[in-house]
C-alpha cells in the first residue's frame, strides 16, 4: 500500500514537471531548472552523507571543476554538447578519485576537514590563474552548442528545450542513483555507515568502497556543474567555494537524508524559500535559518524523510 501510494505521489509531481512549462512562465521554469541541477547534486551528496556516512565540504570541487571545462570546451568551440558535457563529467570523476584517494582514509569530522581542504586549494588555484580561468570574473559562455543525436539537432539555448533535458538527465540521474543503492553495493555502503569495524573483520575493504562512492558522487557533481554552466552561461569562482558546498548540506537536511529523493524535495524547498522571503528581503539567509532550526528539532529525518516514516505508521 505504502508502495503505491508513493508511486501514485512520484507519477503526479513527474505529470507536473512534464507540463510545468505549458503552465509557467519563463522565469519560473528557469526557476524550476536550477532545481533540477541542484536537487540533482545534492542527491549525489545524499550518497556520500545519507547512505555511506561521510560529510563532505567539498563538493563543489567536482562541480566546478565540470563547469570550468565546459565552458573553456565551449570557448574554444571543441565538439558539441555531448562532447563538452560528457568530457566536463569525465574530468570530475579522475578529479574525484585524486581527491577520494586522499580523503577515504579518514572518518567523521578529519574526512569533513579533508575535503574542504582540497576544495579550498582548487578554489584559490581557479581564483588566482586568471590567465585560464578568468579569476574573479569567472568564464562567461557564448555560443552554446546543439545537442545533436540520433539524426536530430535540439537547440540548447531555447528554455524550454534546456529545461526538458535537464529534466530527463534528472531522471537519469535520479534511476542510476537508484540502482547503487538497491545493488549489493548500496547494501555494503549503508552497512559501512552503520558499523565499518564489522565489515572490515569479515575482510572487506572500507576504503575502496568509499572511493568508489566519492568517485561517482563526484561524477554527477561535475555533470551538475557542467549543466549549471551552461544554464548561467557562466562559471565563476563560487562554484568551488566552501559555501556553495553549503548548499546541498542544507538540501539533504531539509528534504531528508537516506531518502532518494529527499535531496531534491530539499532543493525544491531551499529555492522556494528563496524566492518567496526575497520578495520582501534580500537577507533571506537569516530567515532561512529560522526554518531550518524547527526542521531540525521536529522533522529529524527532513521533510521527506519524516513524511514517509508517518506514512509508514499509519499503515502499521
Amino acid at each position: 500500500m505504502r508502495f503505491k501510494v508513493q508511486s501514485i505521489i512520484l507519477a503526479l509531481v513527474l505529470l507536473a514537471l512534464a507540463l510545468a512549462p505549458i503552465i509557467l512562465s519563463k522565469y519560473w521554469i528557469n526557476i524550476l531548472t536550477e532545481v533540477l541541477i541542484m536537487g540533482l547534486f545534492a542527491m549525489a551528496f545524499n550518497l556520500l552523507f545519507g547512505y555511506s556516512g561521510l560529510l563532505s565540504f567539498g563538493q563543489a570541487a567536482p562541480f566546478g571543476i565540470g563547469a570550468y571545462v565546459t565552458a573553456l570546451l565551449i570557448q574554444q568551440k571543441f565538439g558539441g554538447f555531448l562532447t563538452v558535457v560528457g568530457i566536463g563529467t569525465f574530468t570530475a570523476l579522475l578529479a574525484s578519485v585524486v581527491m577520494g584517494f586522499l580523503c577515504v582514509r579518514r572518518d567523521e569530522i578529519f574526512f569533513a576537514m579533508l575535503s574542504l581542504a582540497l576544495g579550498m586549494m582548487l578554489y584559490t588555484i581557479v581564483h588566482n590563474w586568471r590567465d585560464v580561468t578568468g579569476g574573479s570574473d569567472g568564464l562567461p559562455v557564448f555560443g552554446i552548442p546543439h545537442l545533436d543525436l540520433f539524426g536530430l539537432s535540439l537547440n540548447v539555448k531555447s528554455y524550454v528545450n534546456l529545461y526538458y533535458l535537464v529534466f530527463v538527465i534528472f531522471l537519469v540521474g535520479a534511476f542510476f542513483i537508484y540502482v547503487i543503492i538497491g545493488s549489493p553495493h548500496g547494501l555494503i555502503m549503508t552497512s559501512i555507515r552503520e558499523n565499518k569495524l564489522r565489515f572490515t573483520f569479515s575482510g572487506g575493504s572500507v576504503n575502496n568502497v568509499r572511493l568508489f562512492v566519492f568517485s561517482i558522487a563526484g561524477m554527477i557533481s561535475g555533470l551538475c556543474g557542467s549543466l549549471y554552466c551552461i544554464f548561467t552561461r557562466m562559471a565563476s569562482p563560487e562554484m568551488l567555494h566552501w559555501s556553495f558546498s553549503a548548499k546541498p548540506v542544507l538540501m539533504t537536511i531539509l528534504g531528508g537524508s537516506g531518502t532518494l529523493f529527499g535531496p531534491a524535495v530539499g532543493s525544491l524547498i531551499f529555492f522556494g524559500l528563496e524566492q518567496l522571503i526575497t520578495a520582501y528581503t534580500t537577507n533571506w539567509m537569516i530567515f532561512l535559518g529560522a526554518i531550518l532550526v524547527p526542521v531540525v528539532l521536529f522533522f529529524p529525518k527532513g521533510v521527506l524523510g519524516t513524511l514517509l516514516d508517518l506514512l509508514q505508521g499509519r499503515e502499521k
